[in-house]
């Protein structure tokens, strides 16, 4: 008994250690901006640096945020940021080519998020095909779809409307940042503290058990999917007032970085999970982290550098501390076996009956 506690005290990670694993991160990004702001001085410590990173990225964080959502259930979204791209030409092109409402077109592109997100859904679970190459092939195909509707940049004065409302700033920060801050909040407070959110994790842990214990699961990897799309294209029409421009492929790099903040964040706030808050901070560490190697000279290659190893060390980390997790359920369940075992040949021991006659 006393190996299994001492398991799940070390899986556990209390104390010290486990307060710098479930700030790892923050704490990390801390350290980064002092050694930026020592080595760069006035370059990167400065309001305009703060408005970048949090103005730049934020369509990043909105797309972390959506494929962070069928992630959570178990399933890819590969299409997220082709998604993203179409939604921003759509949105671009309705309102500058055809004259169309700049709202009345970022209606109709996020619509046709929802669209996408359902499609994603009849052959991923009511066909039963693998999300990833679903989603992949859906991508592919928009990509295909961005190009018909235009080969070249778009722009135009008919986005000032929506560029006044992403672009305007409170303290020198960009209102779409405290858009994102609020989906993320809204998301965080879905998966803490109402049924859907326990349900989706329950999904992600083990589909078929969810399934014996009564979860719609269908309905809802359904339903996550086309949240998903529909964030994704929300960020599409957030992009086209950030840029006041669309062309094809604007968004389609934007998937890496995704992905690479969402697993990162796996790895503080909840450890072994996914979840809003992580993903969210996890944009911006790193987007602080390539704002202050550019500052120091580094060429744009070390964009891709940074977020490919970011993406696989938070993939190793996540998978790690999942199987701590997995040895702590263990030991917790040996030290319970033990705990009802003691209690019986206790119960059961010649000593006891005969000193109880």
């Amino acid at each position: 008994m006393a190996d299994n506690r001492s398991a799940i005290r070390n899986t556990r990670g209390g104390g010290v250690s486990g307060f710098i694993q479930k700030y790892s991160v923050i704490i990390a990004w801390v350290i980064v901006i002092a050694v930026f702001a020592i080595t760069s001085g006035d370059l990167f410590f400065n309001w305009n640096t703060l408005s970048l990173i949090t103005g730049t990225r934020s369509v990043v964080a909105i797309l972390a945020l959506a494929v962070m959502i069928p992630l959570t259930a178990g399933d890819y979204d590969m299409s997220a940021a082709y998604t993203m791209t179409l939604a921003n030409m759509i949105t671009v092109y309705l309102a500058v080519e055809k004259g169309v409402n700049v709202w009345l077109a970022a209606l109709l592109s996020i619509a046709v998020g929802v669209v996408i997100g359902f499609v994603n859904g009849i052959f991923v679970v009511k066909i039963g095909i693998d999300p990833f190459i679903v989603t992949m092939g859906v991508g592919t195909f928009l990509a295909g779809i961005t190009l018909w509707i235009s080969n070249k940049t778009l722009s135009g004065t008919e986005l000032e409307s929506l560029q006044k409302v992403c672009i305007g700033k409170i303290f020198n920060i960009q209102y779409i940042f405290f858009y994102c801050l609020i989906l993320m909040l809204v998301l965080w407070y879905i998966f803490e503290h109402t049924s859907i959110g326990k349900k989706i994790l329950f999904i992600g842990h083990g589909k078929d058990v969810a399934r014996l214990s009564g979860v719609k699961v269908d309905k809802i990897r359904w339903g996550c999917l086309i949240a998903s799309s529909t964030l994704s294209a929300f960020a599409g029409v957030m992009y086209s007032g950030v840029t006041g421009s669309a062309k094809s492929g604007s968004c389609n790099d934007f998937l890496m970085p995704a992905f690479a903040a969402v697993f990162l964040g796996t790895t503080f706030i909840k450890p072994g999970r996914f979840n809003p808050i992580g993903a969210f901070i996890s944009v911006y560490f790193l987007e602080t982290g390539i704002r202050g190697l550019s500052l120091l000279g580094f060429s744009t290659y070390i964009q891709n550098i940074f977020y490919g190893a970011a993406l696989v060390l938070a993939v190793a980390i996540s998978a790690i501390i999942k199987q701590k997790n997995v040895k702590a359920d263990k030991a917790k369940k040996m030290a319970a076996l033990d705990s009802d075992d003691s209690g019986t040949d206790k119960k059961e021991s010649p000593e006891t009956v005969a000193s109880n006659s």
